[in-house]
């Protein structure tokens, strides 16, 4: 069942919690020969191995957050942003076209049984769809005045300044979906010889017979 958008906090609430948590983030970086060098910056390339010396919770950024302009890339490591969706849902399309337009690099997770239901209402709070979370701030409902000035908050450039070759990441089911039950081994041919002939017992002694 669709529910009113209800806010959850105060866009300064989010505002003065964002700015608490932003911290220069620092790196370690062992390349191929093992030279070692200390950085605020994570690499651009992928043959390094890349230590976080952020305090607990930060992380090291991926292959593909690593092409992202500085603005974008801190953004992203601090405030990832995930939508949730369902199936047939026009309000979904148009919070995805919002994102797609900004150019905010997002994860989107499908809810489609009810455990994908039941997931969704621990996540944010309820089972209005699309939701939006963006780092630990759940948005439930479309409103783009809202969404926008989220993610205003949050860092994410007005203007999209993705990579040209930039793939977005592909749908996935918001719970773990279960193994199909194994199928039992098929039986044995049944031999196609000729048929098997019947036993005949003989009668017993006095019996009569037709």
């Amino acid at each position: 069942m669709i529910k009113p958008f209800a806010r959850l906090t105060s866009l300064g609430g989010l505002a003065l919690a964002l700015v608490c948590g932003q911290a220069a983030a620092q790196y370690k970086l062992v390349g191929p020969d093992g030279s070692v060098t200390y950085t605020d910056r994570p690499p651009l390339t992928s043959n390094v191995k890349v230590t976080s010396m952020a305090r607990s919770g930060a992380k090291a950024p991926s292959a593909a957050e690593a092409t992202l302009p500085a603005e974008l890339r801190t953004a992203v490591q601090r405030h990832p942003v995930t939508l949730y969706t369902g199936t047939d849902c026009a309000p979904c399309d148009t919070g995805r076209k919002l994102l797609q337009q900004r150019g905010v690099p997002y994860s989107e997770r499908r809810v489609i049984t009810e455990d994908d239901a039941a997931a969704l209402e621990r996540l944010v709070g309820g089972r209005t769809l699309p939701a939006l979370s963006i780092g630990a701030q759940p948005l439930r409902g479309l409103s783009e005045t809202d969404w926008t000035a989220y993610l205003d908050v949050a860092g994410y450039p007005r203007e999209n300044k993705l990579p040209r070759n930039w793939l977005q990441a592909e749908v996935t089911p918001l719970t773990e979906r279960a193994a199909p039950p194994a199928r039992a081994p098929a039986a044995p041919p049944v031999s196609q010889g000729a048929p098997a002939q019947a036993t005949v017992e003989p009668p017993a002694p006095g019996s009569i017979r037709f």
